[in-house]
């Protein structure tokens, strides 16, 4: 398996644990919107995404996000935004 694919099939797998994780969170949510806060909390993923010498040095949700969009693309969840909070839940085929 090349480099890339390894990557691509690493990045899915993490995008897979969040699926669960958000599919085990629901049912202590109103109509299984989990807040995208309190995944990113609950996970760890909260990461510093700039270099230690750079001005800016915070933590931000990039990880999850991507992971996010990975699942979206896929059709496993959908996002809804509501006074600035971002709320994910499982997609029910």
């Amino acid at each position: 398996m090349s480099r890339k694919a390894r990557i691509q099939s690493l990045l899915d797998e993490a995008a897979m644990e969040i699926f669960h994780h958000i599919k085990d969170s629901e049912p202590s949510y109103p109509e299984r919107w989990v807040p995208a806060a309190n995944i990113k909390d609950e996970l760890g993923l909260k990461l510093h995404s700039y270099p230690r010498e750079n001005t800016i040095y915070c933590e931000t949700g990039w990880l999850f996000g991507t992971l996010a969009r990975i699942l979206e693309d896929k059709d496993l969840v959908e996002f809804r935004k509501a006074k600035n909070r971002a709320f994910y839940r499982t997609v029910i085929a």
